[in-house]
């Protein structure tokens, strides 16, 4: 029986190539999204023509009962989840912090970090050997931008994946004993979409010769580490924070 992975914001970028990497190895693979519906449904169909298992299902992370209800169809129509990746995220347009609303803060960390925290608690409950699980694994999307702070561009996202950080670090020692590894992947300038979300598509043309391999990451980078640490061979791996940034 193939196991089941809950990939958030899985339609697109990092989510997408997850969800890819996953399908291949044999899982279950639950593509969530909130707004794109086209690009998560035509993961799907691609994932299904490769012979795997698949279900795009609609959710906003930030809203307890929606993920309520993902966990609950996932584990009636793909089977009980013994992988998440905590990828869905936002930011805004660039911008200081003597620009930014509350408005915009609450939001950014209501999908960044409160979702975060829900969908890890709801995976707790269902992979914990104290629960009678079998055990899991978490992966949780973190970002360069919580050690370097994003000053002048999204110091409000920054903040939100800092507090992913802790998230990893804290859940991972809670869970330990109880079957289930948490850790982090941190990833550096990535070539992604994300980036139109903050005014500047081309940014990553700007950020390029501050990584010290001088050049930006590609999303299926970022999601090999994602799987490595989801498997097996990371069996003795929990509350790490993998910077996946190319040196920088």
């Amino acid at each position: 029986m193939s196991k089941c992975l809950i990939v958030t914001g899985g339609g697109r970028g990092i989510g997408a190539e997850v969800s890819r990497k996953a399908a291949k190895q044999g899982y279950s693979v639950c593509v969530n999204f909130h707004r794109d519906q086209t690009s998560a449904q035509k993961l799907v169909r691609e994932l299904e023509e490769n012979g795997a298992n698949a279900l795009a299902y609609q959710a906003d992370v930030s809203q307890e009962e929606e993920v309520e209800a993902l966990f609950q169809t996932v584990e009636k129509d793909l089977g009980t989840p013994e992988a998440l990746v905590n990828n869905a995220g936002i930011l805004d347009l660039q911008t200081r912090v003597d620009g930014m609303d509350a408005e915009r803060i609450q939001r950014i960390f209501a999908v960044n970090v409160t979702g975060s925290f829900l969908c890890a608690r709801e995976a707790v409950k269902r992979m914990s050997t104290k629960y009678g699980g079998k055990g899991g694994s978490i992966v949780n999307l973190s970002s360069g931008a919580a050690k370097y702070g994003s000053p002048g561009e999204y110091v409000d996202y920054a903040a939100s994946k800092a507090a992913i950080d802790t998230l990893t670090i804290g859940l991972a020692k809670e869970v330990a004993e109880e079957g289930i590894r948490v850790n982090a992947v941190r990833p550096g300038f990535i070539d992604t979409e994300i980036h139109q979300s903050g005014g500047e598509p081309d940014r990553m043309e700007r950020v390029r010769p501050l990584v010290p391999m001088k050049r930006v990451g590609q999303a299926e980078e970022v999601a090999d580490a994602i799987m490595w640490l989801l498997s097996d061979k990371a069996s003795y791996t929990t509350g790490t924070i993998l910077d996946v940034s190319g040196g920088r």
